[in-house]
């Protein structure tokens, strides 16, 4: 028995819905696939935001085709890279974020960017609830042929009742275990790209065979230049690690269920340029077939089904929509929330009342998305939490790399009074204070319009300035 397998069994099963959320997770239980590591960056890429931002990257970015499509690939790579520094810790020693953060910020201080990161994710799993739920209503309209209706907080009888199932339904998931999470996203990955590859068939055939001719126009930009296209790469490049950035600091909250190393770096290597490569290229045809078909270039897909004017394609899309939200939310938003909000209490809150909870402020959050929230500017609340999380990433890996050569502490780490990674009353005054300064300017870039032009890649910044000055501080008087 390993020294992780004797830790969890000392807390409890980890993939007990009824067990603590942090637990180590044991050496029978890494059964996650390199299939399964795929298509986390699947459910990942294949949202309704995730189309529209890559159908407009080869529209607004004034490049060709071609860059876009090597930009899209570079930033796979890197973010592939970035993963697999992130969740080697989690492979290794079966631990989630909130635990990894303990060995570089403190057994206290890790509290600080879990809550941060959970705050984050709460939020945006109460948004995307309702986005899900609103795939559903189009669902009923569709079979049933009713619309309007009062309104309730700007939400019809239908949109409720669909919010409140999508609701349910999420509950449904994580009530039975991370088992039935994973079984869900290797379903709604595969299946999404189905159904994408059928809504290309049917602009196909709508377009008299010119689809592939449209699609030529898109890539073609006859007043591009080396220098147009050199800033429209690395922008393309600096707004898709963005995207990512979130995923890329928690990624051991999924690698810890790898079956092994090799596993999670192979379903990192199909999973991320694969999936930016199909992806953005049905997402490309797509877009080119609508504009023969409808006569213009439409980035939102609920847009193009609208307009096919077909009950059977509206019907399919609402489920591939739904899937594709709800997949999202998963990887994204719901499992990050129940760790953080896991660890503020590690004895006394279960995976099952983490998940509650995050629930509990999803209800609250989607159900006035629409008529409340949406209006009061709370997404610069939220990028300000997430441009403060960058440099964490740079800390945890100049940490757990640089400064203690990949061996942590395993008993130590589930020591919250004492140990190794107590330092002063919990907290690690150079990770505190490398943490505060890189945070700084990560949120200049949200509030300082002089930092604007870096705000695509602040996170890569901010994560670099925070490593460093981590290593500066810490290097020669950390305890190992």
């Amino acid at each position: 028995m390993t020294a992780t397998d004797e830790l969890h069994v000392t807390h409890g099963g980890t993939l007990d819905p009824e067990g603590n959320a942090l637990n180590p997770v044991g050496r029978d239980e890494k059964t996650w696939g390199w299939f399964a590591i795929f298509n986390i960056w699947a459910n990942d890429v294949q949202s309704l935001f995730g189309y529209s931002l890559v159908a407009s990257l080869f529209i607004s970015y004034g490049v060709g085709g071609w860059t876009a499509f090597a930009a899209l690939i570079a930033a796979g790579l890197f973010v592939m890279w970035m993963v697999n520094l992130s969740g080697a810790a989690g492979e290794k020693y079966g631990i989630p974020y909130p635990v990894l953060a303990r060995a570089s910020m403190g057994t206290q201080g890790a509290k600080l960017p879990a809550i941060l990161r959970a705050t984050v994710a709460v939020f945006w799993y109460g948004v995307q609830v309702y986005f899900a739920s609103t795939a559903l209503g189009l669902l009923i309209r569709s079979v049933t042929g009713i619309s309007g209706g009062s309104e309730f907080l700007g939400l019809t009888g239908i949109d409720w009742l669909s919010f409140v199932i999508v609701w349910g339904f999420h509950i449904v998931i994580f009530w039975r275990g991370m088992n039935w999470v994973e079984t869900f996203l290797n379903i709604a990955g595969p299946f999404v790209y189905l159904v994408m590859i059928g809504l290309v068939i049917v602009l196909w055939q709508r377009s008299d065979g010119q689809l592939l001719e449209a699609t030529a126009t898109i890539f073609a930009n006859p007043e591009a230049t080396f220098w147009t296209e050199f800033k429209g790469f690395i922008a393309i490049v600096g707004t898709m690690v963005a995207y990512f950035a979130a995923v890329m600091i928690n990624f051991s909250d999924f690698s810890r269920y790898a079956k092994d190393k090799p596993t999670m770096i192979i379903g990192n290597l199909a999973g991320l340029p694969f999936n930016m490569i199909l992806f953005s290229a049905l997402a490309l045809l797509t877009t080119g077939g609508a504009a023969v078909v409808f006569g213009e270039e439409i980035i939102n897909p609920t847009e193009i089904v609208e307009r096919t004017d077909s009950v059977l394609l509206g019907v399919i899309a609402a489920i591939t929509f739904f899937a594709a939200t709800v997949g999202i939310n998963l990887v994204a938003n719901f499992i990050p929330a129940v760790n953080g909000i896991a660890n503020l209490a590690p004895e006394k809150i279960s995976f099952r009342k983490a998940g509650l909870i995050t629930s509990i402020f999803a209800l609250v959050i989607g159900g006035f998305w629409n008529s409340f929230i949406s209006q009061f500017g709370i997404s610069g609340f939220v990028n300000t939490l997430g441009a403060t999380l960058a440099p964490v990433f740079g800390i945890m890996i100049v940490d757990y790399y640089l400064l203690r050569k990949e061996n942590l502490n395993e008993d130590d780490l589930y020591n919250m009074d004492g140990g190794t990674y107590h330092y002063d009353n919990g907290w690690n005054g150079s990770a505190v204070k490398a943490f505060g300064l890189a945070a700084i300017f990560s949120v200049a870039t949200v509030w300082i319009p002089w930092f604007a032009f870096l705000s695509g890649y602040s996170w890569v910044i901010g994560a670099v300035l925070g490593g460093a000055i981590y290593n500066a501080l810490a290097k020669g008087s950390l305890k190992v």
